[in-house]
């Protein structure tokens, strides 16, 4: 029997055995929220006084915590984790290899005198000393430079990991080389949470000066797929590249729009509720649930958050996702496009900033026409995004994007901004100095019976706009689903502190020269609107108009990622990254490094993965039924029956000519692998896009087309019906 037949069998036979009963079922979800993070409650409880305001005063202002109040935080972190079961504790941090990182190490000691005790001190939690020699580092030092720290971040709380043995403390921390250079993500975001703070600042106090501090605010949506566990096993694209390079599709997809929202299967919706658990324990607060557009695509979101905790969650969840998916039997898939021909998955990241005053600077109210502030930052982040299109493009540019973006189910790779008609029509009254009395709230009549009138929202919503205004917010619809939302993060909050510190420099000069701050900041944003307009489309971008319009307008189209990467180098990015101390030029390299040669190592496993399937499981399997094929023919022919006989030979020949064209090709695209390998990084990235990449669509056609000729029982991979519909 087949892997794939013998998968089919273990999915029916265990399914029934596979019952979840939540171990926390009792308990009100506000009242598990938090119970395995270390967080003010439990901070208050386990320190003394002072270290707590010392402590929770360095969170809230920025101020570098000193030896001392370390020393007690060690203390009492250690005591609560200690009182939950925790024996170990680590510095998690997110290197450059799209998962997180740790060293767990004991609080067991021996003392002087050899007697066992726990111990855990300041210097020990403010820095963990990890081998840096096999993390990504794009050229930041050489290999054999292996030194480098982990250091305590205590703006995101410590919090606990469970699993079925044992309890870890975890420490979020950044990651920097012997020299001080960022090896990590969260470095860089944290730096532009600073930037964003010091930039909005001045500009919020034209309008309160009892305005301080201004934050970063990040709710994510993870989009996902789910597969059987042994159908997963049974795949060896999905095990080592998350997609599927062969399939033919499904006579039923997507087609029939059944499944978004629909009732969520049953084993999948056990699967939530045990992950949920564990997100809401360590302090994730996911609040919504719900399938997605595809056959077994799902999603998750929670409320919103501080951008560096909302980055730090995102990425304990795909953690959690598929430590618990295993648990179930199941697989999660976060690639951006697992299966051909349906829908990929997204991770849209809803941004905003607000005040340490309660007020967030993306919500205009009931009237945003009389907002000059909502204004303010409004237009700045027209022109920020207008400025440095090219630079977000490259924040998102990944292989799994390539195969999303622009594919009828995703923002397209030109950036653009939707504001809806309203605060369009605001947008362009605001320009001809046109201020309008407030109308009413606009309510929807619905002409039913006891059914509530309800008020309508500010802007529709636009699906196919890569960064949309949804009401108080943008939300960054292009990020892809599997990447670490720090990086676009970091670029968003860059480019608009540099904007608003631009803004605040040419007020400051109207100022100077008699103009009142109130027409001096509407003067200034007239101008700044004229400026941007050509990044606002409010119209389908989808559509092939959208295209053509925006090259008219001069708005990039980046299709490839090698295309997109190049832009990390330019002048125009290392002088806006210095200007606002987030990367030095060598630092800013290395992330290209980075990126550049993850791509070319992505598509190379690709590239061995479909000569692998193909060579040893798709062509024996043709072959061997063609041979059978072939001895029908014999045996048709030797009792007459030629039409027949002639009928299989038609059979016969199309398995030929596939099985030919899938081998010349796959001879072709080995060649092109080569030639590709032996050129340095920049040109062997594009080289692997423009003539690897393209071989394996056309091996993919023949495949798929094999699929369709060998009989079912005989075909050796799990296929789309059974990936898509069996749970």
């Amino acid at each position: 029997m087949s892997i794939r037949l013998s998968s089919l069998q273990k999915i029916s036979e265990t399914r029934e055995d596979r019952r979840f009963v939540s171990n926390v079922k009792d308990k009100h979800l506000s009242k598990m929220y938090g119970e395995y993070v270390f967080g003010e409650e439990a901070i208050k409880k386990y320190l003394m006084r002072d270290a707590y305001e010392s402590l929770m005063k360095s969170i809230e202002t920025g101020e570098k915590i000193d030896e001392r109040t370390a020393d007690f935080v060690a203390v009492g972190m250690k005591n609560w984790a200690m009182d939950l079961g925790a024996t170990h504790y680590t510095h998690w941090f997110q290197p450059f290899t799209g998962k997180t990182a740790e060293k767990h190490d004991s609080f067991f000691r021996l003392d002087k005198k050899g007697n066992p005790i726990e111990n855990f001190d300041g210097k020990t939690l403010v820095k963990q000393e990890p081998d840096g020699s096999s993390f990504p580092n794009g050229g930041l030092r050489e290999t054999h430079r292996a030194r480098a720290y982990t250091v305590w971040d205590p703006s995101s709380f410590a919090f606990i990991q469970e699993t079925a043995y044992g309890k870890v403390l975890c420490i979020p921390a950044i990651f920097i080389s012997f020299e001080g250079d960022s090896m990590d993500l969260k470095t860089p975001l944290l730096k532009s949470i600073n930037a964003i703070n010091k930039a909005a600042v001045p500009v919020c106090q034209f309008f309160d000066e009892k305005v301080t501090r201004v934050h970063a605010n990040l709710g994510w949506e993870q989009e996902y797929f789910v597969v059987d566990g042994s159908l997963f096993n049974a795949r060896p694209d999905l095990m080592l590249c998350g997609r599927t390079l062969f399939g033919n599709a499904s006579a039923r997809g997507q087609q029939l729009d059944d499944h978004y929202f629909a009732s969520i299967p049953e084993r999948v919706h056990d699967f939530m509720i045990d992950f949920e658990d564990d997100c809401l324990m360590m302090g994730i607060p996911l609040t919504t649930r719900h399938n997605e557009v595809a056959p077994t695509q799902f999603e998750c979101a929670p409320h919103f958050e501080a951008a560096n905790t909302a980055a730090d969650h995102n990425q304990l969840l795909m953690d959690v996702l598929d430590r618990i998916a295993k648990r179930h039997g199941l697989r999660v898939l976060l690639h951006e496009k697992p299966y051909k021909g349906i829908n990929g998955s997204g991770k849209h990241n809803n941004w905003s900033l607000q005040t340490d005053t309660g007020k967030n600077l993306f919500d205009g109210g009931d009237d945003p026409a009389h907002d000059l502030q909502f204004l303010t930052f409004f237009i700045n982040t027209l022109k920020a995004v207008k400025d440095h299109s090219e630079l977000l493009r490259a924040s998102i540019a990944n292989t799994g994007n390539e195969h999303r973006l622009g594919a009828n189910e995703a923002p397209p790779a030109i950036i653009s901004i939707f504001t809806g008609d309203d605060i369009q029509e605001v947008l362009n009254d605001f320009k001809q100095g046109i201020l309008k009395d407030k109308e009413g709230e606009t309510l929807l009549e619905i002409d039913l019976e006891k059914v509530a009138r309800i008020k309508k929202d500010k802007t529709d919503r636009n699906r196919t706009s890569p960064f949309p205004f949804t009401g108080n917010r943008f939300e960054f619809r292009a990020v892809g689903s599997s990447v670490n939302v720090s990086n676009p993060i970091t670029v968003l909050n860059t480019i608009m502190a540099d904007q608003l510190n631009n803004f605040k420099i040419s007020i400051d000069k109207r100022i100077a020269d008699g103009q009142e701050t109130e027409q001096a900041i509407r003067e200034e944003l007239k101008l700044i609107l004229i400026e941007s307009e050509s990044i606002i489309f409010n119209g389908d971008g989808y559509s092939q108009e959208w295209v053509t319009e925006a090259e008219k307008r001069g708005l990039p189209h980046l299709r490839s990622t090698p295309e997109a990467l190049q832009h990390y180098l330019s002048d125009k990015t290392i002088g806006l990254f210095a200007r606002n101390n987030i990367y030095s030029e060598a630092e800013l390299k290395s992330r290209f490094n980075i990126f550049i040669e993850e791509y070319i190592n992505k598509i190379d496993i690709e590239s061995r993965l479909i000569d692998e399937i193909a060579t040893t499981e798709i062509l024996p399997a043709c072959v061997k039924y063609q041979n059978k094929l072939i001895e029908n023919v014999k045996n048709l022919s030797s009792i007459g029956l030629t039409d027949e006989a002639e009928n299989l030979k038609v059979l016969i020949a199309k398995i030929s000519s596939n099985i030919k064209a899938m081998m010349a090709d796959i001879d072709k695209m080995k060649e092109e692998r080569t030639t590709a390998h032996t050129f340095e990084h920049k040109i062997s990235a594009q080289m692997y896009h423009d003539n690897v990449k393209v071989y394996f669509d056309k091996i993919r056609v023949s495949a798929d087309n094999l699929e369709m000729l060998v009989e079912d029982k005989s075909w050796p991979l799990p296929k789309y019906r059974e990936l898509l519909f069996l749970h």
